[in-house]
C-alpha cells in the first residue's frame, strides 16, 4: 500500500511537471558535463538553468534555495569572466588543491552559518526544512566559488551538498530535480578523477620545466 501511494504521488508529480523543471534540469546537466571538460560555456548553462530554478524554488517555498539562485546568476558571470580573462594567458588559471586549514575554516564557517540562518528561518518564515535548505544553500555557495577557481576538492564537497539537496528536492515533490542530482551524485565522482588527473599531469610537467636540466661533460669542460 505504502508503495503504491509513492507510486501514485510519482506519477502525479510527472504528470503535472512544468516543462520549465525539464529544461532547467537539461540546462543543469549540460552546465556539469561542460564543467568537467573545463569548457568556458558551460557558464552559459548554468545562468540560464539558475534564472529558471530561481522561480521553481520559491513556489515550493524553498526559500535559501530561490535565494541561492541569485548568487547563481552572479557566479556565472563571474566563472565565465574568470575563465574566459585567463584562458588566453600564459598564467592560465590551473586545477591546484586548498590546504587543510583553509578547508577547516571553510567547514567550520559554513556549518555555524547553517545553525544561525536554520534557526532564524525556523522562527521569522514559513520556509520548508530551514536547517537542510541553509545548508545545502551555503555549501552550494562554497562549492561554487570553488568551481570558478578550479580548486579540485570542489567534485568532494559536491557530493555532501547534492545528496543532502535529494531528500530536501523529494520532500518538495520535485521529482525530476531529485533524479538529477541522484545522476549528479555519479558524475561529480567522474569529475572528480578527471580532474585529479589533469591536476597531476600539470604538477607533474610544472616539475618537470622547472628541473634544471644536467650538464653535459662538454658544457663542464
Amino acid at each position: 500500500m505504502f508503495e503504491q501511494n509513492i507510486s501514485s504521488a510519482i506519477s502525479a508529480s510527472l504528470a503535472a511537471m512544468s516543462l520549465w523543471e525539464v529544461a532547467a534540469v537539461i540546462l543543469a546537466l549540460a552546465y556539469l558535463l561542460l564543467a568537467m571538460r573545463e569548457k568556458i560555456s558551460c557558464w552559459y548553462a548554468a545562468f540560464a538553468s539558475t534564472a529558471i530554478y530561481l522561480f521553481l524554488f520559491w513556489d515550493v517555498s524553498l526559500l535559501m534555495e530561490s535565494a541561492l539562485q541569485v548568487f547563481y546568476l552572479i557566479m556565472a558571470v563571474y566563472g565565465w569572466w574568470q575563465w574566459r580573462n585567463h584562458r588566453d594567458r600564459q598564467d592560465n588559471l590551473k586545477i591546484h588543491r586548498w590546504s587543510a586549514k583553509t578547508h577547516g575554516m571553510v567547514i567550520g564557517t559554513t556549518l555555524v552559518l547553517t545553525l544561525l540562518i536554520g534557526y532564524l528561518l525556523e522562527r521569522n518564515t514559513s520556509a520548508a526544512l530551514p536547517y537542510l535548505d541553509s545548508f545545502t544553500t551555503l555549501g552550494a555557495v562554497v562549492t561554487t566559488y570553488m568551481v570558478t577557481r578550479k580548486v579540485l576538492e570542489n567534485w568532494l564537497y559536491w557530493i555532501v551538498v547534492d545528496g543532502a539537496s535529494i531528500y530536501l528536492y523529494l520532500d518538495r515533490e520535485l521529482y525530476l530535480t531529485a533524479v538529477l542530482f541522484m545522476l549528479y551524485l555519479v558524475l561529480v565522482v567522474i569529475g572528480f578523477f578527471q580532474w585529479l588527473t589533469i591536476y597531476q599531469k600539470e604538477k607533474l610537467e610544472k616539475a618537470l620545466i622547472s628541473t634544471p636540466a644536467p650538464q653535459t661533460s662538454a658544457a663542464i669542460q
